[in-house]
């Protein structure tokens, strides 16, 4: 079946954060703005997803929603089936998305004031939700280093293991890594988990982005990697970036230790947190038992836009750098090069340009002088942005 991601879909005039939400995030609005920042997409959901909640919504009654064997059967199937990785239906809990259940994890697994460890530069909501539950952010910033094929990040673990031994007592790894598309190799992802084990710190991952990942990179589950990272992880993902419907708010926190996850459970029930919605349920089931093909052309697609990119970038203003995305929608752009601070860089892109992006510092220490560039779009619009950061940094 061939998937049309060259159609332009009109998004304004759908309460879509992305598109309506302009004005009050940054004070910019218009027919003549353009957003390629949050990290949704301007494609339409898998038509099988579709199909799901127009059943649901004629259906006609939205009333409590039960989590049935079939919802846990598709998420452990499409886990064995893209992952490699066994699922028990009784590790799975249900979250309002990645970010609430990262929340619910430092709330169960540590106290107030305790230390609890990110690596910057990184997605906001990931140190957020440390500091907004009364913990103490510990930044393992991540190393730029260089060699022959460019410069990437790399997790520096000698500081790693410095701030572990602090008496860290979560560590929350972004795997793969927003903003910086690394997909962590095993040697790195087991060395991460053997430094918070020795130093008695949870492993907690967010693998929201765990679907899109360029070949030849494949990503491995942080639990996945042994019996031991098994019965000490917790796993944070969801079909709401791989298939664009993180608007219906249906994620899953998949906990193989039996005391974690009561400890989690806990965590759910002080913050009321039960039945899911039922367009989340019905999309989840579709989108991971239908999905796939869908999938498999999506990743050609932002495969050939990411190459589009780097190579108009690369000819019409070599003074930015893009580094390597080895997985995600998100381009991460170095424009320290070009001699601008912050400030004037953003003044130029977003009032000048009238092209949103988001701005590098947000992302915490490193981000200075970075922009994230979302090229999960048509190619139209794509290359309507790309003129855009042309023209105004050229």
């Amino acid at each position: 079946m061939a998937f049309d991601f060259d159609r332009i879909i009109e998004r304004r005039g759908t309460d879509c954060e992305k598109w309506d939400g302009l004005a009050g995030l940054f004070g910019v609005d218009g027919p003549d703005v353009l957003p390629l920042w949050v990290a949704d997409m301007d494609f339409a959901a898998p038509p099988a997803v579709v199909e799901a909640l127009c059943a649901r919504a004629a259906h006609g009654v939205y009333g409590y929603t039960a989590m049935l064997p079939q919802f846990f059967a598709a998420t452990a199937s499409w886990m064995r089936r893209r992952h490699g990785w066994e699922v028990e239906p009784e590790w799975i809990r249900y979250a309002p998305g990645v970010v609430a259940g990262l929340s619910m994890c430092i709330q169960a697994l540590t106290e107030p004031g305790d230390k609890v460890l990110f690596q910057s530069p990184v997605y906001p909501p990931i140190f957020l939700s440390i500091e907004r539950n009364g913990r103490v952010p510990v930044n393992n910033r991540l190393a730029i280093r260089e060699d022959g094929k460019g410069r990437h990040y790399e997790m520096d673990f000698d500081d790693l293991e410095k701030k572990l031994a602090s008496g860290v007592k979560l560590a929350v790894l972004c795997s793969p890594h927003n903003p910086a598309g690394r997909v962590w190799r095993n040697d790195e992802l087991s060395r991460f988990v053997e430094l918070c084990l020795r130093h008695g710190a949870t492993p907690v991952s967010d693998e929201i982005h765990h679907d899109l990942v360029f070949a030849p990179h494949r990503h491995t589950v942080l639990a996945a990697l042994s019996p031991e990272a098994a019965d000490a992880c917790v796993v944070c993902c969801a079909p709401s970036k791989t298939f664009n419907i993180a608007g219906l708010q249906t994620s899953n926190v998949i906990i193989k230790n039996p005391e974690i996850r009561t400890r989690f459970m806990r965590a759910q029930a002080a913050n009321a947190v039960f039945d899911p919605n039922p367009f989340g349920v019905e999309a989840l089931k579709a989108a991971y038992t239908e999905g796939e093909p869908w999938l498999d052309a999506l990743l050609a697609y932002l495969t050939a836009n990411l190459d589009h990119l780097r190579s108009r970038l690369a000819a019409e203003l070599p003074g930015v750098t893009l580094f390597p995305a080895e997985a995600m929608h998100l381009a991460w752009i170095d424009c320290s090069g070009l001699g601008l601070s912050d400030q004037e860089l953003e003044k130029k892109l977003l009032h000048e340009a009238r092209l949103v992006l988001n701005m590098g510092p947000r992302f915490g220490p490193g981000g200075e002088g970075f922009v994230r560039l979302n090229f999960a779009c048509p190619r139209a619009t794509l290359d309507a942005g790309i003129d855009r950061f042309v023209r105004a940094l050229g």
